[in-house]
């Protein structure tokens, strides 16, 4: 009789996609680069949480944060940031970006944001995760670990996108192959997620929902802004309510 051997579980992470953003990396600060639509979103995204948190003073976790365009910025408004993210080839340039800008209150580490919550459990004023549920193969299992990493009375951040037709047309067809906003393949249109969905994990962790907004885009105009409608992009912000 053989005996059966322990299976650890799997990395919540999809080395595909991985890949795909190592092989950008160099053109992550590139603001012509196909990091173009996150470099024009990044004000309203930066404002949207600003306004609900004051940064300033506050100690920052950035989940997903590839080559540190907001976990910089948000640094630049007075947090202490921690970026984490799975890509080596984008972390280290966005450590480069932050020394050759004088950027000294952001960090960065090559983790999973489960072994962070189990590291350093309600570390954090703040955290935040934008356009990266929809990334992975268990976005619950990422929004569970940001509730255990945030302190009681402080707030979560997530961004990701809506699964309709109408955002298959926005955020692929139209994004991805008629505008070349972004590279074919970058989303999988099986992985986006419902505001209902999302609303439930929130839930489900222990978070209480507080916000939601969308992110709108005009292709003529060039033009982004935040409105009610959340067909297609949308972000919404939770607090951790009680302690465990």
């Amino acid at each position: 009789m053989t005996q059966a051997t322990e299976q650890k579980p799997l990395q919540n992470v999809d080395a595909s996609e991985i890949a795909k953003f190592e092989a950008l990396a160099s053109q992550w600060w590139d603001k012509q680069s196909q990091f173009k639509p996150l470099h024009d979103i990044n004000p309203l995204r930066l404002n949207w949480v600003d306004e609900r948190v004051s940064l300033s003073g506050k100690r920052v976790l950035d989940v997903g944060c590839g080559g540190g365009i907001l976990s910089e910025s948000m640094a630049r408004r007075g947090a202490e940031v921690l970026g984490i993210d799975m890509g080596e080839a984008p972390l280290n340039v966005a450590r480069l970006h932050a020394e050759q800008e004088g950027v000294t209150t952001v960090s960065y580490r090559q983790c999973t944001v489960e072994s962070l919550a189990e590291e350093m459990p309600a570390s954090f004023d703040v955290v935040t995760c934008l356009e990266m549920l929809e990334h992975v193969p268990d976005p619950s299992a990422i929004v569970a670990a940001c509730y255990r990493l945030v302190k009681p009375g402080g707030q979560v951040f997530f961004s990701t996108l809506n699964r309709n037709p109408k955002s298959w047309l926005f955020a692929i067809v139209g994004a991805e192959y008629v505008l070349r906003m972004l590279p074919r393949g970058t989303h999988d249109y099986r992985k986006f997620i419902r505001p209902a969905e999302l609303a439930r994990w929130v839930r489900e962790a222990g978070l209480t929902l507080n916000d939601m907004t969308g992110l709108h885009f005009n292709p003529v105009t060039g033009r982004y802004w935040l409105a009610p409608n959340v067909d297609v992009n949308y972000m919404l912000g939770c607090t951790r309510v009680k302690a465990d």
